[in-house]
């Protein structure tokens, strides 16, 4: 038996003790006793993969973001300079853009595609190029070295440098597998959609002025329909997207609740006024404070009697306020329901391409501040992978407002 519990082979049995038929010079190998799961000296406790799973999830994102703005800077580059040295040079266009300043990291490049094509990398034959081989930071050089010929597409070169630099943390991070913080990769992401939009990709969704499209939504959107977000309770919808992003540009508003406290008590009364006075169309739809379904939600949350009518009340009041300062009371319209309350729903603009809607289901013990929260983006726009265009969740729930709404009174 040796250090460390490891036990040396048995020789042949036939001899006893140290054979000498044993080639001079030969070293035993030591062997494990036991054999089969890896020691608990090597074991990742639970914060070990929290930590991994949390540098994988970050990284992943970075890439995604990382690869939509080389893909695009890389046909940029090619639909400007291809035109200019192509006629001449041929397919060493490449070679010819790059000059001698950059004649060693074109040739790697094109080494490179040659070892790719032998090896079978080459999957897709619009890759059998050097520019497909090139880094995001020599795509810039190439953009940098032919200034003028690019400067008719954009505004300001140093806007464009400058996003630039802030992707070089983000690459070398991503690209050897570091970990990289949750700053960091923020400054990233807005970088990426800074220049994805100076580049001319900055997308099609019309709703993303208010809500902004994030990466892997657009790439795996398709698993969620037209949710772009789930919060476990307001206060995380809040710190995410605050009342002022949700209502702020409003042109029409329909909400649908028991208080709909997320408007009233998170968006000032100016501010609707302001909204309704610049044309916005405003329709709230509040539990009967009288009704038996307030009573009935009181037991179930374990208030005392009368508690949550009074808020309700209280909140209806107050709008009646809001509507009564403006020129147009019928752009601000309030009404009440009967019907037992099954969700909160503020819909932005649903009229139109760009809504959003910020979904609450009411559950039996939790409040409607600790309820979860889905975020909806409108337009009909969800876009499978198989590139076929679905209605999602938010066709539903302005059917079912239109709905209540016809079965509702008005509030005088």
């Amino acid at each position: 038996m040796g250090s460390g519990e490891l036990e040396l082979p048995p020789g042949d049995e036939g001899h006893e003790g140290n054979s000498a038929e044993v080639p001079p010079g030969t070293v035993s190998l030591a062997r494990p006793m036991q054999t089969g799961a890896i020691g608990p000296e090597l074991d990742w406790d639970a914060d070990a993969w929290r930590e991994v799973r949390t540098r994988a999830q970050r990284a992943g994102r970075a890439y995604i973001w990382l690869n939509l703005v080389e893909q695009r800077l890389r046909a940029v580059v090619a639909a400007v300079l291809r035109p200019v040295y192509e006629p001449v040079h041929g397919d060493d266009w490449v070679v010819a853009a790059a000059g001698p300043a950059g004649q060693e990291w074109v040739q790697r490049a094109a080494a490179v595609r040659e070892v790719s094509r032998r090896k079978g990398y080459l999957l897709d034959p619009a890759d059998d190029n050097v520019i497909s081989f090139l880094t995001l930071p020599q795509l810039r050089e190439l953009m940098v070295q032919h200034w003028p010929c690019f400067e008719p597409y954009f505004d300001d070169r140093r806007d464009v440098e400058l996003a630039l630099d802030e992707l070089e943390v983000t690459r070398n991070v991503v690209s050897r597998n570091r970990a990289l913080s949750e700053a960091v990769l923020g400054q990233a992401e807005r970088a990426s959609a800074r220049l994805l939009e100076m580049l001319g990709a900055g997308g099609d969704v019309p709703s993303a002025r208010r809500l902004p499209v994030d990466a892997v939504e657009d790439l795996v959107g398709d698993r969620y329909a037209d949710v772009v977000a789930v919060h476990s309770d307001r206060v995380r919808l809040l710190r995410q997207f605050p009342a002022e992003d949700i209502f702020g540009q409003a042109r029409r508003l329909d909400a649908i609740g028991i208080g709909l406290n997320l408007l009233v008590q998170n968006f000032s009364g100016r501010r609707l006024v302001r909204l309704a006075e610049a044309g916005a169309r405003i329709r709230l739809l509040f539990l009967n404070p009288a009704s038996s379904a307030v009573k009935r939600r009181e037991r179930e949350l374990g208030m005392k009697r009368g508690e949550l009518s009074r808020a309700v009340e209280m909140n209806i009041l107050h709008m009646r306020r809001v509507r009564a300062r403006l020129r147009d009371p019928g752009a601000f319209e309030i009404q009440v329901y009967d019907d037992t309350p099954r969700f909160a729903a503020y819909l932005v603009d649903g009229d139109g391409a760009d809504g959003i809607a910020v979904v609450q289901s009411y559950l039996r013990r939790a409040r409607g501040m600790e309820a979860p929260v889905l975020v909806l983006r409108g337009g009909n726009r969800v876009v499978t992978s198989e590139g076929v265009e679905d209605a999602g969740l938010f066709s539903t729930y302005k059917e079912e407002f239109e709905l209540a709404w016809a079965d509702s009174r008005p509030v005088s």
